[in-house]
């Protein structure tokens, strides 16, 4: 793998009847590095993994794992790959460490290995002092490390993490998150699948944004911030029926189109020479006698790149698209 791509993606397609969950994607992943794969629910993020790891065919295009096809290469491929989902998929009637010498007999691995690795992984992921208890005793955090425990123990050269921190609170996304950062730090290749901005801008060194089963933007985080260019001026009024009357009056600063969110009632405009603008903000929201609970001027976000690319923030797009279940996520 030194000398080609731990991941390759050319003109990949897939649908599930008139609906087209991917649209001719094109990924690379070199090895020992993390993509952030960026996208709102019904995005084609969780497809894409299915393909990657062998669980769909693709109905055209190449893609290549490892060296191995995900096609004509399916059963040498799945040797080689580690795959945690959106949710633990953790046996609660077993102990941690049943869960995981499970694994490793579905691998194949000889049973002192099993039992070596298992005992590796559960001091590794802090679950040694549960090890023998039942998993439905777990928090949700325990289970998520335990489930991340078992994509590793047939120690894959590629792990797939396919919206790793679905269901954490705050506490246990950021426990999962260190967890992630050490295994890419002894080298692991990690394809990440989230529509959590803050999540890939710690996590990935390359960001593929993706929106209706295509890659719309690919870059460091870095490099994304800069196409949403300038600053952000952020402001939320006091009522939502404000809102539009606050679009309207901002679109007057002949700046970038202003784009507001009735629900938080927060009104975003990407705006030159920020610090000049703010003054004229407040005269026009005056003028229109719209009162405003909190007013900032910022860098562009993960958040604001997305809105610039596709014209809406990430979280506006909710609605999982139906095909087949969800597969298109």
């Amino acid at each position: 793998m030194a000398d080609r791509p731990a991941v390759l993606v050319e003109d990949v397609r897939k649908s599930f009847g008139a609906v087209r969950a991917l649209d001719g994607i094109d990924l690379t992943i070199q090895p020992g590095t993390v993509l952030g794969l960026l996208g709102p629910n019904g995005a084609g993020k969780t497809t894409a993994v299915r393909i990657l790891t062998t669980l769909l065919k693709p109905d055209s295009g190449r893609a290549e794992v490892a060296g191995y096809d995900v096609v004509r290469d399916a059963a040498a491929l799945r040797t080689v790959v580690g795959l945690a989902g959106q949710y633990a998929a953790v046996d609660e009637n077993l102990s941690g460490r049943e869960n995981l010498e499970l694994v490793g007999r579905l691998y194949h691995l000889p049973r002192t290995k099993t039992r070596q690795r298992a005992a590796e992984l559960l001091e590794r992921f802090d679950l040694a002092a549960a090890a023998d208890r039942h998993v439905k005793t777990y928090s949700g955090g325990m289970r998520r490390r335990l489930d991340l425990a078992a994509s590793l123990v047939a120690d894959p050269q590629v792990l797939f993490l396919d919206e790793p921190t679905t269901g954490l609170d705050p506490a246990g996304r950021l426990d999962l998150w260190e967890v992630i950062e050490q295994l890419v730090a002894g080298g692991t290749t990690l394809l990440l699948t989230t529509q959590d901005l803050e999540e890939a801008d710690r996590l990935a060194d390359t960001i593929a944004v993706i929106d209706h089963g295509k890659v719309i933007a690919i870059g460091t985080s870095d490099e994304l911030k800069s196409r949403a260019g300038g600053d952000v001026l952020e402001l939320t009024v006091t009522s939502d029926r404000k809102v539009t009357t606050a679009v309207k009056a901002l679109r007057e600063l002949n700046s970038g189109e202003p784009h507001a969110n009735r629900r938080t009632r927060r009104v975003t405009v990407p705006v030159q020479d920020g610090a000049s603008v703010l003054t004229d903000a407040v005269r026009l929201l005056d003028k229109a006698r719209i009162k405003i609970e909190d007013l900032s001027l910022h860098r562009p976000s993960l958040d604001d790149v997305f809105l610039a690319l596709t014209g809406r923030a990430a979280e506006e797009d909710g609605q999982e698209r139906t095909d087949q279940k969800g597969a298109g996520r």
